[in-house]
């Protein structure tokens, strides 16, 4: 069982940045793919970013240059450093946890944080 929790989110210009946090609890963090997914209100959940055990990094096309996502493994951390923040990035955020296992596939999410772009 993995639990994720999830902080930085806030009320911030256009512009502006902020850094999205989650903390894991339990084992083999290292072993999972995180994501940070986002939905806005009246929208489906979309992955904004993920990374693997190996750090590839894959982006959704309207963040590219803007976000970054990076994992601290010892820390059982996964950031996401958001710059150039736009109105239409305003959502709540989510972490997600994901990896397959010989008992199938174990996916966890966070309580999400809300992160809202205006002036």
């Amino acid at each position: 069982q993995v639990q994720l929790v999830e902080s930085g989110g806030g009320l911030v210009q256009p512009g502006g940045f902020l850094r999205l946090s989650c903390v894991a609890s339990g084992s083999s963090f290292s072993a999972y793919v995180m994501g940070w997914y986002r939905q806005a209100p009246g929208k489906q959940r979309e992955l904004v970013a993920g990374i693997t055990s190996g750090r590839d990094t894959n982006y959704v096309d309207s963040v590219k240059g803007r976000f970054t996502i990076s994992r601290d493994n010892a820390k059982n951390t996964v950031y996401l450093q958001m710059n150039s923040l736009k109105p239409e990035d305003t959502a709540v955020y989510y972490c997600n946890a994901d990896r397959a296992t010989p008992w199938g596939r174990r996916t966890y999410w966070g309580q999400g944080t809300q992160v809202t772009v205006s002036s």
